[in-house]
């Protein structure tokens, strides 16, 4: 049976410390990991470097990009093997303009065929860079599409079946911007000075090396006791502006992120997964699965360091299984200049984003989680699972069925949350979503439109976007068709690099 964890601590008089602390990977609910006031935040970092591009004579952004190994010192004196995109650990950020058309040009250097997958991206589905797209050793893929839609935060990273989850943790992920001039000028948006990427991921450094092989351990996967931001151990921000604006990614494998600053100050809400929200919206916390993202906007005063935290995030957690939930973490300090320039009001309105109607919807769905199963199957690279109409909109209803955290992506659409156990969302999932979490017991009902692609030979994906779970099959596939038009799925060799 599972307890959700506010009953548990109830059951313990409210202390999530009142059973011994067995260390991170005997924990579970009510054992904790803590690491609040015990970081020495002695690395300062930096934005993640923009790649460089080129426009070539078809007027396409042209980015060159490796997947190669290397070797990275999370700890002084000990190297790890890790690997990364044009560098050793993760990858540079990628930037276009909405109505640009783009170019990648993946080179594979490793000795294991991989793939990227750019996460959130409404592109066709022969250049999504799922499982079916692999790039095998030696080789070099070159997708292209034209960028059609907001401004938005996007990130990419390998997606081979059964392996997703060590390709990831090795170090291979990086952002994706989309820049829109409908975007408000107020917002910051210098990168690398007010405007931050922030790559958060959990690892495990035993002995201070990663291990590259450790990432299937536990129920919802490996859970670290380390925190890197930008690939960096105890990191430091300088912050030179009054406010600054950090886009936050949870590149973890597993782990779920309570953000918030230590002394509780208020920020603004300004995007999730898809895009700006209409309006920003002040709170003092946000919560991002695996995938998800989020851009908040903080101001600081001269000379002042605060500390952004992430502590007891709402898994759902039971008593007898391990989920991050009863974890608490000191994850980056912001360290504000002496003298701070000035920085603009933000705007009272952000972007427009209209409510998609419910009405208009030609079919709704159910997809249970459960067992590393979606609707009691198994991902099999040569079944379509569903076929779905272009240019028509749908309802999904997505829920847990085995008491177990989970969370949903849907490749290809940014959708929106109708319900969320039957009630109107939080503020945090008011925005357009590609991600999202799904406690034990929680049901979504998400609403999304399918335009602009149809293929017959090549499927998207959906999936559990706890990367163990995904590679234990908790992943579908379904496919946008003209009408008329019937499937003809590719052969299961080309998506099964094991």
């Amino acid at each position: 049976m599972s307890i959700p964890r506010r009953t548990l601590l109830g059951i313990l008089g409210g202390s999530a410390v009142a059973l011994p602390v067995l260390g991170a990977a005997a924990s579970w609910a009510g054992r904790g990991t803590d690491t609040r006031g015990k970081v020495s935040f002695e690395r300062r970092i930096h934005a993640p470097p923009l790649a460089s591009s080129r426009i070539d004579a078809q007027g396409q952004r042209v980015f060159d990009l490796t997947i190669a190994a290397g070797r990275t010192e999370f700890t002084p004196g000990r190297p790890s093997t890790t690997w990364g995109v044009n560098g050793d650990h993760l990858g540079p950020t990628l930037r276009a303009a909405r109505g640009e058309k783009v170019r990648m040009n993946v080179s594979n250097a490793l000795d294991e065929a991989t793939s990227l997958h750019w996460h959130g991206m409404h592109l066709p589905p022969s250049m999504d860079g799922g499982p079916h797209q692999m790039i095998e050793p030696g080789t070099t893929w070159s997708p292209s599409w034209t960028v059609h839609q907001q401004a938005a935060t996007l990130w990419y990273h390998p997606h081979p079946h059964g392996r997703t989850a060590q390709h990831v943790y090795r170090g291979l992920a990086g952002m994706f911007l989309i820049d829109d001039d409908a975007a408000p000028p107020e917002l910051p948006h210098t990168y690398g000075v007010d405007d931050i990427p922030l790559i958060v991921q959990d690892r495990r450094l035993p002995g201070g090396v990663l291990d590259p092989d450790e990432p299937t351990a536990g129920t919802t996967g490996l859970l670290g006791d380390r925190i890197l931001v930008n690939g960096t151990l105890g990191p430091y921000l300088d912050i030179t502006t009054r406010r600054v604006r950090l886009r936050i990614l949870n590149g973890s494998n597993a782990r779920v992120f309570r953000f918030h600053f230590a002394d509780r100050r208020a920020f603004e809400l300004v995007a999730t997964d898809g895009g700006l929200l209409p309006a920003p919206r002040a709170t003092d916390q946000v919560q991002l699965a695996p995938g998800e993202r989020a851009e908040i906007v903080v101001t600081l005063t001269p000379g002042e360091r605060v500390v952004l935290c992430s502590t007891d995030p709402d898994t759902g957690a039971g008593f007898v299984q391990r989920d991050g939930g009863a974890d608490r973490f000191d994850v980056l300090q912001l360290r504000a200049a002496a003298t701070l320039a000035p920085s603009p009001r933000l705007p009272e309105r952000l972007a427009e984003a209209p409510r998609l109607p419910a009405h208009t919807a030609v079919d709704q769905r159910v997809f249970e989680l459960a067992e590393h199963t979606i609707n009691g199957r198994r991902m099999s690279a040569d079944r379509i699972d569903l076929t779905v109409r272009k240019d028509t909109t749908e309802i999904w209803e997505v829920r847990t069925g085995d008491g177990t955290l989970h969370s949903f992506h849907v490749h290809d659409v940014q959708f929106q949350v109708l319900t969320v156990n039957g009630s109107t969302p939080p503020a945090h999932l008011a925005g357009w979503k590609d991600t999202v979490l799904l406690p034990p017991g929680t049901s979504m009902r998400l609403i999304m439109r399918f335009a602009d692609y149809a293929d017959a030979n090549s499927p998207y994906m959906y999936h559990c976007h706890m990367l163990y779970h995904e590679d234990q099959g908790m992943m579908g596939q379904f496919m946008v068709l003209e009408p008329g038009q019937r499937p003809n799925p590719p052969s299961a060799h080309h998506a099964a690099h094991h």
